[in-house]
């Protein structure tokens, strides 16, 4: 019985945390921040800009660029690319603390996938204190077995091993 439980109460934790966070944005925010990885996340962050939903886009490019290119610029928003160091997201927290200073942020909406939404709002709120907020793109398909797995090693190491900004 209490094996049923603990595995109950990790698929519900694994549910809320990993594949179903809570997500959303008010109207406008001083930055949108997209975090590189898996799933299509420079269209939303694009289609974010394009509404207008924040003066600022930041795109990382991930590690050495493996992302692609920086994409053109939009009329009305400043853009920023970079290539975060140390390639994690730890690393494009950092960057986005450092921004978030120079450019006197109150508020972040972060565009990545569902499966990085909690590690992504603890480490960049280790870097900001502002409201941190996610619009998240799914895992491409098959991939939530790995994603899953991948995702509980990683927050073990932001909770536990990586823990300043």
């Amino acid at each position: 019985m209490a094996t049923v439980i603990i595995i109950a109460g990790f698929a519900v934790i694994t549910a809320r945390l990993i594949v179903w966070p809570a997500q959303g944005m008010p109207p406008r925010v001083s930055a949108i921040v997209m975090l590189a990885g898996p799933g299509d996340r420079l269209a939303t962050a694009l289609q974010l800009a394009a509404q207008r939903r924040a003066p600022m886009l930041v795109i990382s490019r991930g590690w050495k660029g493996y992302s692609g290119p920086c994409p053109p610029t939009r009329a009305g928003v400043k853009l920023i690319c970079f290539e975060p160091d140390p390639g994690d997201t730890r690393g494009e927290a950092e960057f986005a603390g450092e921004l978030a200073k120079r450019y006197h942020w109150h508020s972040v909406v972060l565009v990545t996938a569902r499966e990085q939404d909690t590690r992504a709002r603890i480490e960049v709120g280790r870097c900001f204190g502002g409201p941190i907020y996610v619009v998240a793109v799914s895992p491409p398909s098959g991939s939530w077995p790995y994603q899953i797995a991948y995702e509980w090693g990683a927050l073990f190491k932001a909770l536990v091993l990586d823990r300043g900004c």
